[in-house]
């Protein structure tokens, strides 16, 4: 420590040596940065589109900090790029296309003093923007929204410029996100088939058995559908719980669950709530047997909406 204040006291008293007045030093390095800016994510309010309803819509709640506390604020501007699941109806491609703006003036300062808006881009818009229709996109897809800052100084800042540190963790700051595309469901019998590679049932991030995979249908929770452990005990699951009713019989390995889907239903989402031991993996089929998800591995399932679709054809 003494040498530090030495060399920090040499650097200001003798400020003709080039070895302390250049700025090769390490602590010229350490603050040599540039200042940058994130859009926080505070709330997703919305993240699932229905193609059968224009006013069906993706919105999230941001809040925006730069080097100014919120000072070099101009803009920002939600793009859109078509991740095409469903290639019956061809590859489309629609990447990086503007969708709408917005400008600093509809912010308001938040609760620490940043500014803080609520973005919104409905079905309507983003298919008229994308060039989307129901021939070319369809339940199952996935529209991944970027949300691009723009400062007054003019740089740009999204989720390609943003590293780890920002996009996640108390940041929170990821300028991308994934919202489904949905459609009025196919009616009838949908089945879940679920394994375990390790054959103690199914745990969840959310804990020790509990939490499955939920389906809610028209905005409300319909079904609920796991593996629940072989054993017993304080290892028993709320759901596929044959001492609870309702549980289809299993071995910890695997086990099959029938999700109805009723007549009339206007859309239905799949939630998975995430693999904690990396162990889960399973299967979706629609009626007439039609191969709706495959997770493929043990653990290669992020928590999070399932792209399970099949649109009605009436």
């Amino acid at each position: 420590m003494k040498k530090i204040i030495k060399v920090l006291m040499s650097c200001a008293l003798v400020v003709s040596f080039s070895s302390c007045s250049d700025s090769d030093n390490v602590i010229d390095e350490v603050l040599d940065y540039e200042t940058g800016a994130i859009l926080r994510t505070i709330e997703i309010v919305s993240n699932t589109l229905n193609s059968g309803d224009p006013s069906t819509n993706f919105t999230v709640s941001i809040e925006e900090q730069d080097g100014e506390d919120g000072g070099l604020l101009k803009a920002v501007h939600v793009y859109g790029t078509l991740r095409d699941l469903t290639t019956d109806n061809g590859n489309t491609v629609a990447e990086d296309i503007l969708i709408k703006s917005y400008e600093a003036s509809v912010f308001t300062t938040g609760p620490v003093g940043l500014p803080r808006t609520t973005v919104s881009a409905t079905w309507g818009e983003t298919a008229a923007a994308m060039g989307l229709n129901n021939g070319n996109s369809t339940g199952g897809d996935i529209i991944v929204f970027v949300l691009k800052l723009e400062l007054t100084d003019g740089r740009i800042f999204d989720d390609a410029t943003q590293g780890g540190s920002v996009t996640g963790g108390f940041f929170n700051a990821p300028h991308r996100y994934n919202a489904l595309l949905l459609c009025a469901p196919e009616p009838g019998d949908y089945t879940v088939d679920m394994h375990d590679s390790y054959g103690d049932g199914w745990q969840t991030t959310t804990g020790s058995g509990g939490a499955g995979i939920t389906v809610t249908v028209d905005g409300s929770v319909f079904a609920e559908v796991g593996i629940c452990s072989p054993y017993g005990g304080s290892n028993v699951g709320t759901f596929l719980d044959e001492s609870l009713g309702g549980c289809t019989p299993n071995d910890g390995y695997d086990g099959s669950a029938v999700v109805t889907i009723p007549v009339g239903a206007l859309e239905a989402t799949w939630d998975f709530p995430g693999d904690r031991y990396g162990e889960i993996f399973f299967e979706v089929y629609g009626p007439n047997d039609a191969l709706l998800f495959a997770s493929g591995g043990p653990g290669d399932t992020a928590g999070g909406l399932l792209p399970v679709a099949l649109c009605a054809t009436n």
